[in-house]
């Protein structure tokens, strides 16, 4: 499925990035998890993907070479499980839930390199860091318990998915509103 990229209108930046979607069965199962912690606001339903490279916000002929590039991109199906919870912050302070992606998981890897490379030939400067795929499930507000998070996080750290069959990927662009990001599948990519 191709589809054009979104114009930008009135000189908006398109803000974009590659992800995983998951099957229904395994977001229905992410879904059933996502309560019992309060302060967490929870993703809903199609947000719960695999991000593979975030590239910010574009113009409407980046995001077309970004694209075009994309396109580009190969190398065959291949399985993730998901495996675990946790939480990403700093200075003892969590602001993110998530799903972790087993690894070492090379062709993910791969995968999400290419899609870095690709950025980079189409001109868009990524953030440096390390790739640590997950689904993010919640995000925290300041004020939750830390005490609560922990248990939250001991109560579903066995989550353990069967192996889930990868032959695509997407572009999405995000918008921000109050609800929080509403994204929308751009252009889909087999593998």
């Amino acid at each position: 499925m191709e589809t054009d990229v979104p114009t930008a209108t009135n000189g908006r930046m398109l803000r974009l990035f590659t992800a995983l979607t998951l099957p229904d069965d395994v977001t229905d199962t992410l879904k059933r998890r996502q309560s019992g912690l309060p302060g967490a606001r929870w993703r809903p339903l199609e947000a719960l993907h695999v991000t593979l490279g975030f590239y910010g916000e574009m113009d409407e002929r980046r995001a077309d070479d970004l694209a075009s590039e994309l396109s580009r991109i190969g190398g065959g199906p291949f399985e993730i499980t998901l495996k675990g919870v946790g939480a990403f912050g700093d200075n003892h302070r969590s602001h993110t839930l998530w799903a972790g992606v087993e690894t070492p998981n090379d062709p993910l890897s791969v995968l999400s390199g290419r899609c870095k490379k690709a950025a980079e030939r189409a001109g868009v400067v990524m953030e440096t860091r390390e790739y640590r795929p997950h689904v993010t499930l919640a995000y925290l507000k300041p004020q939750t318990n830390p005490d609560r998070i922990g248990a939250w996080m001991a109560g579903h750290n066995l989550l353990h998915s069967p192996p889930i069959r990868i032959d695509r990927f997407g572009l999405y662009s995000s918008v921000l509103t109050d609800d929080g990001s509403h994204y929308e599948l751009e252009r889909e990519y087999l593998l």
